[in-house]
Order: structure tokens, then C-alpha cells, then sequence
């Protein structure tokens, strides 16, 4: 699978650093991790590597007891900052499948990887999904049609400065990128579905005498999101307010799904500076929202900045969370219960 050329950013350097010495190290661990056996034989479970906790979640479902799935990322991690650890390294030397969805970081770990074990097939959760933009964003005082999914996205563009820096498009410090894609494409049920097709068909292709089995897996998988979709609709159904503010943007495609707006208080990796975080107070105000979604990933001051400044409350809740079904109707249940208060 080609990549696109593109230069280093610094965590990419370190990461570079690191994983030639963690090849070296693992290497030299990789023959007590696991016997050697030909890629998609019956002899053992399939070695399945996934970026994320909830895409390593969705193999188990579908997988069973015919695979052995490992998260690159692990429970409690930061994907923009983290590094494999050597025994990951040399674990996916041995690896049958690895599951991506589109993170950057992928981009600096899948060549290297691939390079030590060319067999391995790598699947892309998001083919053939309907994928959303990161950009343009929505300002916030623009209209929403009542029962029309708008961008899941709202930033207050005209007055987004970060730590003092601005630029007339209020996006200082980094290049805006429009056409940069959301790579949490997990938090919606009806696309999880989809994803789970790939997997299905992917282990299929690895291993043809479990047909029956990661289509009986997958049927079960499904038909749980089925009914998650539905109760999260009803219990959405009632609300007025369709926004909703999270620190980091990880829920655009949920929001999507349900006719949802998440206002952002982080804007591509950055805090808001002062005028900008004076906005989202005045508009939390404005649309009544009384509570701030932070991930426990990433710090909560300026989530909690903007609770104390509108009464109101931040609350945890994890995207990357290995217990999706509970995560999914923890947000529901924090979205529709602040609109019931």
C-alpha cells in the first residue's frame, strides 16, 4: 500500500529514533514471543494488530477465538504522541493483519513494519466509508436547520487565537488544512458496522475454514449495533439543544450520525487563547450548554476554564475506551441528560 511522501513533523523524528532501535531490540526477542508458522494457517490464533482500543474491540467481536489482537496504541495512550515498545516491534514481525484508520501516525509506522514482515496484510478500516473533513469549520452563529446534519464540527472562526498568536483566518501556528479528514470514524454505529465488514471479510481472506464462524461473529456484532443505533436515536430524539462542547474533536461523525453539532474548544492540537476562549464561554452561555467532554488522554484546563466560568461541569469520557457499547451510551446519556436539566 503506497504512502504519501511528505516531511517529518518533530514527534515523527523522535519516533523514527526510536523505532530503528526498537527493530534492533526487537529482533533479538522476537523468537520468545511466539513459535514462527505460516501466515493464515489453522495452527494457532491469527496475530491481528489494530491502531486503536476500539478497532482491536470490533476484531475480537468478529475474530473469536481465532485471533490473537493486539492495540498499538495502548489503553490510556495519546495516538499524536506515542511510540511502539520493542516487544510490539517484534511482535509485528510475526503479525498476520494489521487494521488501520487513518492516522498520520500510521504513515511514519506501516513502511518500516511492513519492511520487516512484507507479508502482512494491513486493512483499511475506512475503505469504501463515507468520510467527513476536520474543515472548513462552521461558525458557530450559523444556523442549523432543524432536522438536517450539519458539520459536526463548530469553531468561532473569527476570534480562534492560540497563547496570543493570530493570523486573519484565526488560525495561527499551523497550517489549516481543509481538506484534512476525521480519522475517528469508530464513533458512529452505523459506520462501526461497516468496519466490521472489512474485518469480517479480511479474516475470511486470512483464514477461509472460519467462514462460518466471522460470519456468525460478525451477524451478532452487527445486529448489537443495530440496537445501539436505535436506542441512542430515541433517547436523542426528545433533545432541543444539538450541541454539545468537547475539548478534543473525537465525536464529529457521531454527531453526524444523530444531527449533532460538537463545539471544539481544542483546534488542531491547540488550546484556544484568551479571546477565543472568552467566545466559547459567551456561547456555552448563549446555547445553555452545561457540560464539557474532556478525554482523559489530554489536559482538561481549558474544559475546565470554561465549566467554572459557566457553572457548569466537566465530564471524562474516552473515544479510545475498549468498552465501546458503554462509551457510546455514557455521550448519550451526557448529552441528553444535560438538555434534560
Amino acid at each position: 500500500m503506497p504512502f504519501p511522501n511528505h516531511t517529518p513533523l518533530p514527534w515523527q523524528h523522535r519516533f523514527l529514533r526510536a523505532f530503528s532501535s526498537c527493530l534492533l531490540l526487537g529482533a533479538s526477542v522476537l523468537g520468545t514471543l511466539a513459535p514462527s508458522r505460516v501466515a493464515g494457517s489453522d495452527e494457532g490464533p491469527l496475530s491481528v494488530f489494530a491502531t486503536v482500543v476500539p478497532l482491536a474491540t470490533f476484531v475480537e467481536r468478529i475474530g473469536g477465538d481465532q485471533v490473537r489482537v493486539q492495540p498499538m496504541v495502548r489503553a490510556g495512550q495519546n495516538p499524536h504522541t506515542y511510540d511502539p515498545t520493542p516487544r510490539q516491534v517484534a511482535a509485528l514481525a510475526d503479525a498476520d493483519l494489521y487494521v488501520r484508520v487513518g492516522m498520520s501516525l500510521e504513515d511514519a509506522w506501516l513502511p518500516r513494519i511492513r519492511a520487516t514482515n512484507p507479508g502482512m496484510r494491513i486493512l483499511d478500516a475506512r475503505d469504501g466509508l463515507p468520510l467527513r473533513q476536520t474543515g472548513p469549520v462552521q461558525e458557530l452563529d450559523a444556523p442549523q436547520a432543524p432536522g438536517v446534519s450539519g458539520p459536526g464540527n463548530a469553531r468561532e472562526d473569527d476570534a480562534h487565537d492560540h497563547d496570543g498568536e493570530h493570523d486573519p483566518g484565526g488560525h495561527a501556528g499551523h497550517a489549516h488544512d481543509p481538506d484534512a479528514q476525521d480519522t475517528h470514524v469508530w464513533t458512529s454505529p452505523r459506520l462501526a458496522r461497516s468496519m466490521g465488514a472489512g474485518i469480517r471479510d479480511a479474516l475470511i481472506g486470512l483464514r477461509p475454514s472460519q467462514r462460518d464462524t466471522f460470519n456468525a461473529n460478525y451477524a451478532r456484532f452487527a445486529a448489537d449495533l443495530d440496537a445501539l443505533d436505535a436506542e441512542i436515536r430515541a433517547r436523542l430524539a426528545p433533545v432541543e439543544q444539538r450541541r454539545f462542547m468537547v475539548f478534543h474533536p473525537a465525536w464529529g461523525y457521531f454527531a453526524d450520525t444523530y444531527v449533532l453539532t460538537q463545539v471544539a474548544v481544542e483546534y488542531q492540537g491547540k488550546e484556544p487563547g484568551a479571546r477565543a476562549l472568552a467566545g466559547l464561554i459567551d456561547r456555552a452561555r448563549t446555547d445553555g450548554i452545561r457540560v464539557v467532554l474532556v478525554q482523559p488522554q489530554m489536559s482538561p484546563r481549558s474544559a475546565e476554564q470554561i465549566a467554572t466560568a459557566i457553572g457548569g461541569r466537566v465530564e471524562s469520557i474516552d473515544p479510545l475506551s475498549a468498552d465501546y457499547f458503554g462509551t457510546l451510551r455514557q455521550l448519550t446519556e451526557l448529552i441528553a441528560g444535560a438538555s434534560d436539566q
